[in-house]
């Protein structure tokens, strides 16, 4: 499981940052991809991606700010033009619905794939391919939503060891044991997976937030994850300001982190007025309050790797 970051500036795209999209790429299940809002120009920089659209089977919008949904039209017309027919689900606030319906249509957009769209509220939970999404709404000036994706647990490895011990010769019943299934041995033997396995392996969490001041929703989403991406749209002296416009500072995402007991915290979403050379105080301050912070620059990409 990877993040890749296609835009990481907010509100209008400058020379450093275009505007928001980010992908999660799953690259041990076959490398399916999920796009996390789609900004001006998310189709430009893809082509300089690992990301391939015939891969992305699912978008989530956070809020329908221009800087979130402008490039949506063009993604799904792209997709379709490529000869990729396979579907394609939608997740995103009220009105997502009839912002796409209206552009494919003004458009003559036809799409060679079935589109659904599914318009999200606070406390949604949806099953996707076995990953559990959790929407939770944050605080923003129009409706935003964070996203926290968990991964199902694994099984735990098949102690081979201990059944060589036992006397137990090798065959197809370690694939039935390792599946957690009884077998009967030849000798009249009974055993039960669950004894000859080790420890659950816990799947991997991370979330996504949207555009928002810093709230405890967020907290909740972020709980004990991974990996938590947050907007850190301001540097310290701009907490009045971010207020107003309902965003949040580097320092005010670390706290966030913190308050959540995340692993890691990639910032994101960062104003035009900080150029390159700006970033290394924002996480400096970010710093302060929560140790395990990076800065997402466009193309940038962070593992999340499995917890030990």
């Amino acid at each position: 499981m990877e993040w890749i970051f296609l835009g990481t500036g907010a509100g209008v795209p400058s020379l450093d940052r275009n505007t928001s999209s980010t992908a999660l790429r799953f690259t041990e299940t076959g490398g399916n991809i999920w796009l996390f809002d789609c900004g001006e120009g998310t189709q430009h920089q893809i082509l300089e991606s690992p990301v391939r659209l015939s891969r992305v089977d699912r978008i989530f919008i956070t809020h329908l700010h221009g800087d979130h949904i402008f490039g949506l039209p063009g993604v799904l017309g792209s997709r379709s033009f490529h000869g990729v027919t396979t579907p394609l689900t939608l997740y995103g606030p009220k009105g997502l619905t009839e912002f796409v319906e209206i552009n494919l249509r003004t458009s003559g957009t036809h799409l060679r794939y079935p589109l659904m769209i599914e318009e999200v509220e606070d406390g949604k939970v949806f099953d996707c391919a076995g990953f559990l999404v959790t929407v939770g709404k944050l605080e923003h000036g129009l409706p935003s939503y964070g996203y926290r994706i968990e991964e199902p647990d694994s099984p735990g490895e098949l102690l081979v060891e201990k059944l060589r011990r036992e006397g137990v010769p090798s065959g197809p019943h370690f694939g039935k044991l390792k599946r957690g299934e009884e077998v009967v041995l030849a000798d009249g033997r009974r055993l039960r997976g669950k004894d000859y396995l080790g420890p659950i392996k816990r799947g991997r969490r991370v979330a996504f937030l949207g555009d928002t001041r810093p709230v405890e929703r967020g907290v909740e989403l972020a709980q004990d994850v991974d990996c938590l991406v947050h907007e850190g749209s301001f540097a310290d002296g701009c907490e009045d300001h971010a207020h107003r416009y309902f965003h949040s500072t580097s320092r005010q995402a670390a706290e966030v982190a913190r308050g959540a007991g995340a692993k890691r915290l990639i910032l994101n979403h960062i104003s035009s007025r900080y150029r390159t050379t700006d970033i290394e105080e924002l996480m400096a301050q970010a710093c302060e309050v929560f140790p395990y912070v990076d800065v997402a620059f466009d193309h940038s990409m962070f593992s999340v790797e499995r917890p030990v």
